[in-house]
């Protein structure tokens, strides 16, 4: 079902652009962003978009790519899509077949939905996935969720061809919120870094990552539409931070004396299970300068990001 359908732009201004999984955190900053850009933007949704936020007011297609729902016909009005929907491993049901949910969800999922845009004349096609096969491949042999995001990335970006425009971003971990959409791990962050969740100790697991905003990350998606060679992986990021360092700094910005220690023992916010590359390992690279500027993404954007997010959990 199409809710206020679409018709391709004429004149060549902007582009009609679907946001698969636009009505979440990263999906939703993208369509706002790609919206003040001057393009038409339709969110794909398995629901339409939460009252109150920046996406109630944009049109929905609803439907389900898991589950091959969407149709050519659904995609023949659109120059583009962004693909933002693909699942992790904060995602699996309760007792879910874990094989079968990384089959549906990305392994499968996500080329099919590729080649169905192909099908339906879409020029662009820009797939949001994930860093760890690109920055440690060997992961891909040791742990499913880092197979099923390998293989989803390279099964789409085998659909490229000439008037098919294919390329993937592989971002790190993304600092964001949007109005209207809980950010429960960040209220808990701000709520024990103000001092209100004594229970939870002072201290950080071992290790780090990459951390980019969602400013930058929709800045890259902009640039990947416009400018990205097809068939191509980018792997962007922005902030090489332990773990101890990226949770200090929302202590910094509620303005908390607390300083905090590392250890290597798992932390209640911050599980072994979520950490992919295995807890004490920090995770950091350094972006391509030559994609970087190509993508035409802001690096150094993460502490204001953070201190956008404490300000909007604050509220």
């Amino acid at each position: 079902m199409l809710v206020h359908s679409p018709r391709r732009n004429e004149g060549g201004r902007g582009l009609k652009i679907l946001i698969v999984g636009g009505t979440g955190m990263i999906g939703g900053h993208a369509a706002a962003y790609l919206q003040a850009q001057g393009n038409e933007v339709t969110l794909a949704a398995r629901k339409p978009a939460t009252a109150g936020t920046p996406m109630a007011a944009m049109p929905v297609l609803i439907g389900d790519y898991s589950r091959g729902t969407f149709t050519e016909r659904d995609l023949e009005p659109f120059d583009a899509v962004v693909f933002a929907a693909g699942q992790d491993i904060r995602h699996i049901p309760k007792g879910a077949d874990e094989a079968e949910f990384w089959r549906a969800m990305q392994i499968e999922g996500v080329p099919n939905f590729a080649a169905l845009a192909r099908r339906a004349g879409v020029r662009r096609f820009v797939q949001l996935g994930s860093y760890y096969h690109q920055v440690m491949p060997h992961l891909v042999e040791t742990n499913a969720y880092v197979r099923a995001r390998s293989l989803a990335d390279e099964g789409a970006r085998a659909h490229a061809s000439a008037g098919f425009n294919v390329s993937t971003l592989n971002p790190p971990s993304i600092v964001g919120a949007i109005p209207g959409i809980p950010a429960r791990r960040y209220e808990t962050l701000t709520a024990w870094a103000k001092g209100e969740r004594p229970d939870i100790p002072d201290y950080a697991p071992a290790g780090g990552t990459n951390y980019m905003s969602v400013r930058s990350l929709s800045e890259a998606i902009w640039g990947a539409l416009q400018r990205a060679e097809s068939g191509k992986a980018y792997l962007i990021g922005d902030a090489n931070l332990t773990f101890r360092d990226f949770f200090q700094k929302i202590f910094d910005v509620v303005g908390s004396p607390r300083r905090l220690a590392e250890r290597d023992e798992e932390h209640p916010l911050l599980p072994d299970a979520f950490i992919v590359p295995g807890r004490g390992v920090v995770l950091a690279y350094e972006p391509d300068p030559a994609d970087t500027a190509l993508l035409g993404y802001r690096r150094g954007d993460v502490d204001r990001a953070v201190a956008e997010v404490v300000a909007a959990v604050s509220r």
